[in-house]
C-alpha cells in the first residue's frame, strides 16, 4: 500500500465511509482503485474459528488446532508457555489466510457465574494482564494480528448487549481495566474489541471517555478500536466515541448514516479521517505477512497437550496419584469417552483431532485392566441404573477414575450459570463412587468453579482438567500416570458455596443496570477482607513433589517509589520426582489513606526444579506495585509508609513477610475545598497549617459541652463527631464565637490555601 495519508486524501466521503463498516461478517471492504485489499479477521481466542465462507457468521469452521481455554491457560501461570502458543496460533492464522485474531479475551471473574469465564483468565488484573500481553506478542511476532476484548467491563452473560455495568472510578481503574492497560502497553495489540455493554450508562461502542481518552489518549494506542460483533447502535455516535470499524458487515444503512452526518455538519470528517487512518494502518500491517502455506498439526497438537498439562491443578491427592500398582482401574463417566475441552459459542473451533481420555489411558495402562461405563448422560436427568453399574465396576476394581463434564447446558457463551453445582446425577454418582471404592479420583472438565462439598471428604484425590483443549485426554493420562508432575494452580478462587462469592447480593443485576457494589473486592480481595473460607484460595495447587522456600532478600530497608524495589528467595525442591512451583508475591499496605485489600497479587514466576536443586527467583517491583488509584486525584497515587512483601505458594499460604519503607515522590496538589471534613483539613499539611489557629479556638468552644471530668455534656464524644463533618458545618454550631459568617470564613481559609480563584 501507498502511503496512507495520501491515500486517506484520494478517498472519496462514501469510500471513507464504507471503510469503517465491514464488507461481510469476516473482512473489511477493499478499495481496488487505491490498492487497498481486505482484511480477513477471525474468531479465537484459543484457536482458529476460520470459516470457510468468508460471509457466513457461524457455518462450520475449517480445522484449526483447539487450544485450552484461557481458564485453563492462566492456570500455568507460564508466561513463557503462552508466547509459544501464540506463535502457534499465528501460524495457523497465517496457513487459514487470517489477518486478525480475535482475542484474547481478559475481562475480570466478577463471579464464578459468568457463563464466558472459561474465555477469560482470571479474577487478578496484574496475572491476567501478564497472561495476555504474552499471548499478543507471540501472535503479533510472526505478523498476525490480535483483538484484545472486551472493552470492557464485560463481566456477565445476562442482558449483554444493553446492561449497564455501574463501576465507581477507582474500582474501575484498579480492577476492570489493569490488565487491558498492561496488554495494551507492552504488547501493543493491534485492535481492542469494544463490549456489548453500556458502563456507566454509556454504550462502550459509544464512549468517548473509555475508547478516546483512557485506551488512545492516556495509554497511547495506536490501533483500531472494531466493534463486537453486532455492539454498534448509533453508529455516528460510536464514531465520535472513538470506534473506529463496525462489524460485522454489509451495513448500507450505517455507511449512508455515517456520510449523511459528514455532509450535514453533525459529524466533523477530521473524526472520521482518524479512524480511517487507523483502519488502513492495520490493513496495512496485514499485507506485509503474506497468507500462505500450511501449519504442523501433530506438533500444535503436543503444544496443546503440554499446555493442558501445565495448566491442570491437582486440588486434591491423600496419596493415590500418580497411578502405580493397580491391575484393574475402573473409568467412569461419559467424558473419558468424549472429551468436554471446549466451551460453547463464537469460540467454538473445529480441532484437527481429539485425544480421547480413555484412549489415552489404554496407551498408558500396558497390561492394566481397564473397564469403562457411562456413569451418566450428557442431559441433566436423573438415572439410577448408571449410577448403580458404575458402583458394580468400581467395586471390583483396585481404583476408580470419574471423568465428570459440566454440560454445556449449564456452562456456555450467551447465558450464565444458574448455580455453582454439577448435576444431580454427577454428585450421586460421585458419592455412590466413593462409597464403594476408597481410591477414588475426580477428573474435572469445567470451566469455572464447582462446587464440591457434597463429596470432596469422599474421594481420595481430585484433579481439575478444565476445558483442556483437543490434545487434553493425554495430558490427564500423563499426570494420573505420573509423566508429568501436577503444576498448575489456580487463577481463581474456589467458594464453598454461591452465597459466600463477592458479588452475590448484586447478581446479576435488574432494570437495565448491574451495580458492582463489591467494588474493589472480588476474588480473593473480597475473601481476605471477610476472613471467608474457601474450598480452595487463589494461586493454590499440589505437585507431586515439595518446595521449600529460604533466604528472602530486599535490595533496600527503605526506597523511593520511582526507584522500585527487588526482591529474591530461593526455592528448593526437597521431594523424589522434578516439578515446577509457582512462587507468588503478594504487596500489603500497612495504612493508606483509602481502604486498600488485605494483600495483591505484584508478582509471579514458575521455576522448574529437579530433585535437590535450589534456584534463586527473583522479582521487581515498581510504582504501580505500590499504588493505588485516588478518585479525587484521578491518579494513581503512593503514600509515605510500610509495606510487607509476602512471598507464598498460594494466597493462603504465605512462607515469608518482609517489611520495607516507601518514601513517594509524588507533589500531589491540595484538593481540600469547601466538602472537606475537619479531618481531612487537619491531616493534610497545608490544610492543616491553615486551620490549625482557628482549630484550637474550635476546641476550646466545643468543649463548652463538657463537663469537668470529661465527660460528654450530652453523652457523645464531641470532637469525634466533629471530626468527620465539613469545616462549615461545623462553624455553623459555632456562629455566635465568630468575627463574620461561617461561609464567608470557609471562602477565606480557602483563599489563603488556594489563592484567590480564577
Amino acid at each position: 500500500m501507498n502511503d496512507i495519508q495520501d491515500i486517506v486524501e484520494k478517498l472519496t466521503l462514501e469510500e471513507k465511509a464504507a471503510l469503517c463498516t465491514g464488507a461481510s461478517a469476516w473482512s473489511t471492504a477493499p478499495i481496488e482503485r487505491l490498492g487497498v485489499p481486505e482484511m480477513f479477521v477471525s474468531d479465537g481466542p484459543h484457536g482458529v474459528r476460520r470459516v470457510a465462507d468468508g460471509k457466513s457468521l457461524m457455518m462450520s469452521s475449517l480445522p484449526a488446532t483447539c487450544f485450552p481455554t484461557a481458564s485453563s491457560l492462566a492456570s500455568t501461570w507460564d508466561v513463557d508457555l503462552l508466547r509459544e502458543m501464540g506463535e502457534a496460533l499465528a501460524d495457523e492464522c497465517i496457513a487459514l489466510n487470517v489477518d486478525v485474531l480475535l482475542g484474547p479475551g481478559i475481562n475480570m471473574k466478577r463471579s464464578p457465574l459468568g457463563g464466558r469465564n472459561f474465555e477469560y483468565f482470571s479474577e487478578d488484573p496484574y496475572l491476567a494482564g501478564e497472561m495476555a500481553a504474552s499471548l499478543i506478542e507471540g501472535v503479533q511476532r510472526k505478523g498476525v494480528g490480535t483483538s484484545l476484548k472486551h472493552f470492557a467491563a464485560n463481566n456477565q452473560e445476562f442482558q449483554r448487549f444493553n446492561i449497564s455495568a455501574e463501576v465507581d472510578e477507582r474500582t474501575l481503574n484498579e480492577i476492570y481495566l489493569p490488565a487491558f492497560e498492561t496488554a495494551v502497553k507492552r504488547a501493543r495489540p493491534w485492535t481492542v474489541m469494544c463490549a456489548y455493554n453500556k458502563l456507566n450508562g454509556t454504550y462502550c461502542s459509544e464512549n468517548h471517555e473509555l475508547l478516546v481518552d483512557i485506551l488512545k489518549d492516556k495509554w497511547g494506542f495506536e490501533g483500531l478500536v472494531i466493534s463486537d460483533w453486532g455492539a454498534v447502535h448509533d453508529r455516528v455516535a460510536s464514531l465520535r466515541g472513538g470506534l473506529d470499524l463496525e462489524m460485522p458487515g454489509p451495513q448500507d444503512s450505517r455507511v449512508q448514516a455515517v456520510v449523511t452526518a459528514v455532509r450535514s455538519g453533525e459529524l466533523d470528517e477530521a473524526i472520521l479521517d482518524e479512524s480511517v487512518r487507523r483502519i488502513l494502518t492495520i490493513v496495512s500491517k496485514a499485507q506485509e505477512t503474506p497468507k500462505t502455506g500450511a501449519f504442523d498439526l501433530e506438533a500444535h497438537h503436543s503444544l496443546a497437550r503440554k499446555i493442558a498439562a501445565e495448566g491442570m491443578v491437582l486440588l486434591k491427592n491423600n496419596g493415590l496419584l500418580p497411578l502405580q500398582g493397580q491391575q484393574h482401574i475402573a473409568v467412569i463417566g461419559k467424558a473419558a469417552q468424549q472429551a468436554h475441552y471446549q466451551g460453547g459459542g463464537s469460540s467454538h473451533i473445529n480441532p484437527t483431532k481429539v485425544a480421547v481420555p480413555f484412549a489415552e489411558l489404554q496407551n498408558y495402562a500396558q497390561g492394566v485392566e481397564l473397564s469403562y461405563v457411562e456413569g451418566y448422560s450428557t442431559d441433566d436427568t436423573f438415572r439410577q441404573d448408571l449410577i448403580d453399574e458404575a458402583v458394580t465396576l468400581a467395586q471390583s476394581a483396585d481404583a476408580a477414575l470419574l471423568y465428570i463434564a459440566l454440560p454445556s447446558s449449564k456452562e456456555s457463551e450467551g447465558y450464565d450459570r444458574p448455580d455453582l453445582d454439577l448435576t444431580e446425577q454427577q454428585v450421586a454418582l460421585i458419592k455412590a463412587v466413593a462409597r464403594a471404592q476408597p481410591n477414588t479420583a475426580v477428573i474435572l472438565n469445567n470451566g469455572a468453579p464447582v462446587a464440591m462439598s457434597a463429596w470432596i471428604d469422599d474421594v481420595a484425590a481430585v484433579l481439575e482438567a478444565w476445558m483442556m483443549g483437543q490434545a487434553g485426554g493425554g495430558a490427564i493420562a500423563d499426570i494420573l500416570f505420573g509423566k508429568v508432575s501436577p503444576s498448575g494452580k489456580l487463577a481463581e478462587t474456589f467458594p464453598i458455596r454461591e452465597l459466600d462469592t463477592p458479588a452475590f447480593i448484586n447478581w446479576p443485576g435488574g432494570a437495565g443496570e448491574v451495580h458492582y457494589g463489591e467494588g474493589l473486592f472480588i476474588g480473593y480481595r473480597y475473601f481476605d477482607a471477610k476472613d471467608v473460607e474457601v474450598l480452595f484460595p487463589f494461586g493454590y495447587g499440589l505437585s507431586y513433589t515439595q518446595f521449600e522456600y529460604a533466604n528472602p532478600v530486599l535490595s533496600a530497608a527503605s526506597f523511593k517509589d520511582v526507584d522500585g524495589l527487588t526482591v529474591s528467595v530461593d526455592v528448593t525442591n526437597t521431594g523424589g520426582v522434578a516439578g515446577k512451583e509457582i512462587v507468588q508475591l503478594y504487596v500489603h499496605d500497612r495504612s493508606a489513606g483509602l481502604v486498600r485489600p488485605v494483600k495483591e497479587l505484584k508478582g509471579f514466576a514458575k521455576v522448574e526444579l529437579q530433585p535437590g536443586e535450589t534456584k534463586t527467583v527473583s522479582f521487581a517491583l515498581d510504582f504501580r506495585s505500590f499504588a493505588y488509584y485516588h478518585p479525587r486525584y484521578h491518579r494513581w497515587i503512593t503514600e509515605d509508609g510500610e509495606f510487607d512483601i509476602l512471598l507464598g505458594a498460594s494466597a493462603a499460604d504465605i512462607r515469608y513477610t518482609l517489611t520495607a519503607t516507601l518514601r513517594s515522590t509524588l507533589e500531589l496538589p491540595c484538593i481540600i475545598d469547601k466538602e472537606s471534613t475537619i479531618r481531612e483539613w487537619m491531616t493534610d499539611p497545608r490544610g492543616a497549617a491553615v486551620l490549625s489557629p482557628l482549630f484550637g479556638q474550635m476546641q476550646e468552644h466545643s468543649r463548652s459541652l463538657f463537663s469537668e471530668d470529661g465527660d460528654v455534656g450530652i453523652g457523645m464524644d464531641i470532637m469525634e463527631m466533629l471530626a468527620d463533618m465539613t469545616l462549615g458545618s461545623v462553624l455553623v454550631f459555632q456562629q455566635s464565637y465568630l468575627s463574620m459568617p461561617a461561609d464567608d470564613m470557609v471562602e477565606g481559609l480557602l483563599m489563603q490555601l488556594h489563592g484567590p480563584r480564577k
